[in-house]
């Protein structure tokens, strides 16, 4: 990954392009975002608990998932002239640590009065089922 982010302006961008990266969710992750959202439910974080539950075993925070959308929008497509306007979320499938999670959007609308571009987001794990998808609506700024 690289720190410096895309910067696409608006009529760089087209309906169909995407993009995509990867991430392992490993327990170093879940630590951090429990740390940050301050979410310490036993699901997520007692392996004793998690396993005598229909996941049988810790599953990995929602929103650590869908707080990947923010990448790919800020750093990937559109990147730099992104504000995030807003995203739907909806959860699939549970994602368990050691889970490899590819992160996509494909943008699917382009609103040129406003500046405005429609992305379908998608979240699949390493077999290819989807664990949470949704679409954003990105200003994108001059």
């Amino acid at each position: 990954m690289t720190d410096s982010p895309a910067e696409y302006s608006f009529d760089d961008l087209f309906v169909g392009q995407k993009t995509s990266f990867s991430k392992k969710i490993d327990e170093s992750l879940l630590n951090d975002f429990a740390k940050i959202s301050g979410d310490f439910n036993p699901l997520h974080m007692n392996e004793k608990y998690a396993i005598n539950t229909n996941f049988g075993k810790r599953v990995c925070h929602g929103m650590l998932l869908a707080s990947f959308f923010s990448q790919l929008v800020g750093m990937n497509l559109p990147g730099k002239n992104s504000l995030y306007f807003s995203q739907t979320l909806n959860f699939r499938n549970p994602c368990f640590i050691d889970d490899e999670v590819t992160i996509e959007g494909e943008i699917i609308e382009k609103k040129s009065s406003i500046k405005l571009i429609t992305m379908k987001t998608i979240i699949h794990n390493q077999t290819g089922k989807c664990i949470v998808d949704g679409v954003a609506k990105v200003i994108v700024r001059e």
